[in-house]
Order: structure tokens, then C-alpha cells, then sequence
């Protein structure tokens, strides 16, 4: 059950108009600021989760942490409050960029993207991950539904919090954390616990790469369960097979997909390594 609802007016400026995301924890209204005079996204957990206050205090956190973070192919994070509603219920919430464009997800379901675009668009991708790396910050949720194609390029959405959009892992309690994402894209180590790691980005940029190459995951991970199994056996990542793909692309896709977080390479490496084989394709 949504704690929000239309024309709901919050922290006395920004006015809820209609909720165009709903994840396993979070929910997105679209909304207008009405000090600044332009529209946004406002994001909150659900009335079932808005009671932990572990949860809470991770969002509030996390806000702080995207907030620092700026760069072109980044959706921007503008404010952070808490709503109280009836009940007592104390909803937190972010107020971000209203992003325009199409999902990724959504433009995959057509099938793979010509690889000059996919391979442009991950090196955006990728330097929004180098920015955000080189200021301690993690996405830990980079997937095709994290990111928006606009006119401008790529934006990556939800930059340090998306994992609170996601189904817990299978192995939080173990952690003492909150370790949550998407299977398919889960980097193998991100199995044990252990802090967030820039690597495990990369890996996950490389499984978007994959798909939006060749139609297909690297792997056959779809659920929590598939991928404890999978990542147990360390089976090798099929070369992508497209045609035109120049051979140095493709490896260094498998690249991102190493198994030891150690061999794989940089984000600002890929940024710079993708940006260069996709202008040469134009």
C-alpha cells in the first residue's frame, strides 16, 4: 500500500502528481517543485518498510552520498525529507532529477541495440561510474532498468541507492548489512560479505554490455537461487558473438565479467576504451 497519494504536498513545495515507478521497496511519483518551478521525481520507501528505522537511516545516508555526486550521465539528487503521515508512520524520501527518455530495459525488449550504440552507451556509463568511484560512492544496482536513454546520452538513475529498489540478498543477515540488488547482474563476490566494491560495478556494466550486445545475460541467472549456484561453479562467460563487434570490444567485455574482482579493469579505463571504439564506428 502506497503512504502517498496524488496532490499530496511535501516539506510545503513539491506536490505529488502520479506515481510512475513502483520496485520490491521504493516507489516514484512524478512531481512538481513548486519553489523552483520545474518538475521531479520524488522517491519513498513503502508504508511496509517505511517503519525500519535501519532502512532509514540507510537512505538518509545514501542521500548524502549521491548528492556530492555530479556529472552529465548521472541523474542529479536535489533534497532529502521525511514525511509524517497519519498513523505515525515517517516516510523518507528523495527529490531528484525528473529524467525524459526511454528505459533501457524497455528498449531491449525490442532486442539488442547495434553495437556502435550499446558500446557508446557503456562507456557513459562507465564514466559515470568513474565519478562516482573516485568520491567513495557505489551504485551496487547498475542494470538495464537503472538506465534512461535521453537526447543528451545515457544517465545512470538512482546513483547510491537503487539497491534499496531490489529484493534482499539471499545472505544480508549474514552481513550485518543491507545487500541487496538484482541476481543477474551480481558480481560473484558480492556473495560473501565484505564492503562495496568498485569492481563489483564494473561487473554488472559488463552483464549490461552482454545483453544489450547479444540480446542475452552472460550467464543463465535469473533468480537469487541460479546464481548462488552458478557463481559456485565458475563457468566461463561465452565470447559475445555480433557482427562487426572489433574483437578488442569484446574482450575487454569479458574482461569486466572476471571472476576475480582484481582482473578487471577500471571504470575511467572503460570509459576511455569505449568512448575511442564506438567514434571509430560512428
Amino acid at each position: 500500500m502506497s503512504p502517498f497519494s496524488p496532490t499530496l504536498r511535501l516539506h510545503d513545495r513539491y506536490v505529488l502528481r502520479e506515481r510512475i515507478g513502483l520496485g520490491g521497496m521504493s516507489e516514484v511519483w512524478r512531481a512538481d517543485d513548486e519553489v523552483l518551478h520545474r518538475p521531479v521525481a520524488v522517491k519513498a520507501l513503502t508504508r511496509e518498510f517505511a517503519t525500519d528505522p535501519q532502512l532509514r537511516a540507510t537512505i538518509q545516508r545514501e542521500a548524502r552520498a549521491a548528492a556530492r555526486l555530479t556529472h552529465p550521465h548521472v541523474t542529479q539528487v536535489y533534497d532529502y525529507g521525511e514525511a509524517a503521515l497519519d498513523g505515525g508512520i515517517v516516510v523518507p524520501y528523495l527529490v531528484m532529477e525528473l529524467v525524459q527518455g526511454r528505459n533501457l530495459a524497455d528498449r531491449l525488449a525490442a532486442g539488442p541495440l547495434p553495437w556502435p550504440e550499446a558500446v557508446r552507451m557503456a562507456g557513459q556509463i562507465a564514466a559515470a561510474l568513474a565519478a562516482a568511484h573516485r568520491i567513495g560512492v557505489v551504485h551496487r544496482d547498475v542494470k538495464p532498468g537503472n538506465v534512461m536513454l535521453t537526447e543528451t546520452g545515457a544517465k545512470v538513475l538512482d546513483f547510491g541507492i537503487a539497491a534499496l529498489a531490489g529484493p534482499h540478498h539471499p545472505r544480508a543477515g549474514q552481513t550485518g548489512e543491507l545487500l541487496m540488488g538484482t541476481p543477474a547482474y551480481f558480481a560473484p563476490e558480492r556473495m560473501r560479505p565484505g564492503p562495496p566494491n568498485p569492481a563489483s560495478d564494473v561487473y554488472a556494466l559488463g552483464a549490461l554490455l552482454y545483453r544489450t550486445l547479444t540480446g542475452r545475460a552472460p550467464l543463465p541467472v535469473q533468480t537469487w537461487e541460479d546464481a548462488l549456484e552458478v557463481h559456485a561453479g565458475h563457468p566461463p562467460v561465452p565470447p559475445p558473438r555480433v557482427p562487426g563487434l572489433p574483437p578488442d570490444i569484446a574482450e575487454l567485455t569479458l574482461a569486466c565479467l572476471a571472476t576475480d574482482p582484481a582482473r578487471r579493469p577500471g571504470a575511467a579505463q572503460l570509459a576511455a576504451r569505449f568512448a575511442a571504439g564506438a567514434s571509430a564506428h560512428p
